[in-house]
């Protein structure tokens, strides 16, 4: 069984979510929350969190929760709903998997921030590909 920092490894080459700030807070069964110090580079012209660190955040711990079992996932699908401004220092996104078929499944990721905001809802729809041997997960 994979612990939380041998997950953590595997995703350490996870460059643009990992040198952005995300990590991993928990991992379950097809599930992952993920989290993201704020910093101002974060943020926008008019000093509202980018919508995409949210979207970088929702689809790490999308990764995570369907990887870190069983690789070969990739987002085949994602689309995001964007339900408020983070006011707090800290992302939270949370991705359950609702199902995991042969070859695709369906994930929600919950972003909120560290006051309890709602800040996205994203659905993904995974698809498993054939694992190559030189795979980084």
């Amino acid at each position: 069984m994979k612990t939380l920092e041998d997950v953590r490894k595997l995703f350490e080459n996870d460059k643009f979510a990992t040198e952005n700030g995300a990590v991993i807070d928990e991992i379950g069964d097809f599930y992952a929350k993920c989290s993201l110090k704020l910093t101002e580079g974060h943020k926008n012209a008019v000093g509202s969190v980018m919508g995409g660190v949210s979207f970088t955040l929702a689809d790490f711990a999308f990764a995570v929760a369907s990887n870190w079992q069983n690789p070969g996932v990739v987002s085949l699908s994602s689309n995001i709903t964007y339900l408020g401004t983070a006011k707090g220092e800290r992302l939270i996104a949370e991705a359950s998997c609702v199902k995991n078929g042969h070859t695709t499944s369906y994930y929600r990721v919950d972003v909120q921030d560290n006051l309890g905001n709602p800040v996205a809802a994203v659905s993904v729809t995974g698809y498993r590909k054939s694992v190559d041997k030189k795979m980084i997960y």
